[in-house]
């Protein structure tokens, strides 16, 4: 899946990795110390960030599509359409994403 949202580099560069199930490009894009938070977890630094895209990709083998995008200072909120292998699919999530200088400081999907 595409965006045709101009999205801020870091999170059109998180959606094409994420696409790609490319675990190594997607946590390049996070600062060292980043926190992701998704389903109730919170994960912290790349290890653990590593590991909960790795896993949730295995689940639920899921493609982004960004369709909406709101921004205040550092921080953006991209509306996905989520498309996997889970009960429900498609739907639609929020991302949370806090933006420092060119990389993901932190993310939390609702």
């Amino acid at each position: 899946m595409s965006t045709t949202l101009p999205l801020p580099s870091p999170i059109a560069a998180y959606i094409q990795a994420a696409n790609r199930l490319d675990t190594a490009a997607l946590l390049a894009l996070f600062t060292e110390n980043a926190v992701v938070e998704d389903e109730g977890k919170i994960y912290r630094g790349g290890q653990e960030i590593s590991q909960w895209s790795k896993k949730s990709q295995s689940e639920y083998q899921f493609t982004l599509e960004a369709i909406d995008m709101t921004q205040a200072d550092a921080k953006t909120v991209v509306t996905n359409r989520v498309s996997g292998t889970f009960p429900g699919s498609p739907v639609t999530l929020r991302f949370h994403f806090t933006i420092e200088g060119d990389r993901i400081a932190s993310l939390r999907i609702q």
